[in-house]
């Protein structure tokens, strides 16, 4: 998991649970109802919003952009400048040993199709139809996890004026007031907690993810498409960096 999502979590976790030790134990913090009312809210309202198998498939897509195996910019713009000076000396058809030692689906498959002679205008065409039903199924995750982030608080907020209905029923016991009042507002503290601890912060996380993902499958595409064309080495290398900042153009290493 990236280290930036566990260091979160724990922090504000753990900044949460200081001041509720601090004010004398976590039980009153501790409803049920609330649970209740704020997840299997948040959870319906999903489902009526999107389709089940949407509503499934996001967990999927969370645990791709959580837990994956990131190539970084500057490690695959030296891959391709290395698939590149073989190619150069020795043939495309030379790459076929290599296609297996990529490391990545995305780009043992592009070195495969430039392999098999297939036509540059049918391999951009392949690979950037492949992208951008990536970036549809991000979006749709994206897209849920946003709305739950703005379900949970709105449940939070039923459930804590379905506690002050109940609390002003029995007003008539003044010494059960104060006791309503903090249980009524635990509901929104749940909706709150979820929605800027969880779901807003997960769909901001998979953004991040898929702006970093399509790049590297644009360097992909361009780097194959140059290595089929013949280009010189450094031309491609040069090329591929066009794609990323100046800081990580510094960081590639291609011994050239």
């Amino acid at each position: 998991m990236d280290i930036a999502t566990v260091i979160g979590l724990i922090a504000g976790v753990f900044l949460m649970i200081i001041p509720i030790f601090k004010g004398g134990g976590a039980a009153i913090f501790w409803s049920l109802d609330s649970v209740v009312i704020v997840v299997g809210g948040t959870i319906a309202a999903t489902l009526i919003n999107y389709p089940l198998a949407e509503v499934l498939g996001v967990f999927r897509t969370l645990r791709n952009a959580f837990i994956h195996k990131e190539s970084t910019p500057s490690k695959l713009i030296e891959q391709l400048v290395s698939f590149a000076t073989v190619a150069r000396r020795e043939g495309i058809l030379a790459l076929e040993s290599h296609a297996g030692e990529a490391g990545d689906e995305f780009l043992e498959k592009s070195v495969q199709l430039a392999i098999d002679g297939t036509a540059p205008e049918l391999i951009k065409d392949i690979l950037t139809t492949e992208l951008a039903f990536m970036e549809d199924r991000h979006a749709m995750g994206q897209s849920i996890l946003l709305a739950m982030g703005t379900f949970a608080p709105a449940f939070g907020m039923i459930g804590t004026l379905i506690g002050l209905v109940k609390m002003l029923v029995a007003m008539e016991d003044p010494s059960q007031i104060g006791e309503g009042m903090a249980l009524a507002l635990i509901t929104t503290l749940y909706g709150a907690v979820m929605a800027n601890l969880m779901f807003l912060p997960a769909a901001g996380k998979l953004k991040v993810r898929t702006s970093g993902e399509l790049l590297a499958k644009e360097i992909i595409i361009e780097g194959i498409l140059s290595i089929q064309s013949g280009d010189n080495p450094r031309i491609v290398e040069q090329k591929l960096k066009a794609f990323v900042s100046p800081v990580i153009r510094e960081q590639v290493s291609t011994g050239r």
